[in-house]
């Protein structure tokens, strides 16, 4: 029997990172998200963010394409906040993303950033928090 892990921790932020995710629409959101996730196969781990942007924890199948994987959820995501009239505008996400692999033993340490989202952000912007990522990446400690 094949065993194969593949997992990813993406972010993604609203278009023109405009602070329109509340917390009561998050909830509601990513609830919507996962479900959906469970009906076409994508296995959601964990998902939360702030008023501004995303973090979704996913462990994909290896026939799984993850370009088209992240299209799908963001298109529906998109789709059922504008159909389901949370916000008062049109709601869409930014085109940019970020996405890193996690090895299997980080798992709980991801899951558990995800989490902490709300407290993280009281004292760090999005801006810092993808900085970090990036410094992260540069120096080879993803």
């Amino acid at each position: 029997m094949m065993q194969v892990y593949l997992y990813v921790h993406v972010i993604w932020s609203t278009a023109e990172r405009l602070r329109v995710l509340a917390k009561p629409v998050r909830v509601v959101l990513f609830t919507h998200l996962r479900k959906y996730g469970e009906e076409k196969g994508i296995r959601i781990l964990k998902a939360d963010g702030a008023e501004e942007h995303a973090h979704l924890l996913l462990q994909l199948h290896p026939a799984q394409n993850l370009s088209q994987v992240l299209r799908q959820l963001k298109s529906e995501s998109e789709e059922w906040l504008n159909g389901a009239q949370l916000l008062k505008t049109q709601f869409s996400w930014s085109d940019e993303l970020i996405a890193y692999s996690v090895s299997p033993g980080s798992l709980q340490q991801v899951i558990g950033f995800i989490e902490r989202q709300d407290e993280y952000h009281q004292t760090r912007s999005f801006e810092s928090e993808i900085e970090g990522f990036l410094k992260m990446d540069k120096e080879g400690n993803t």
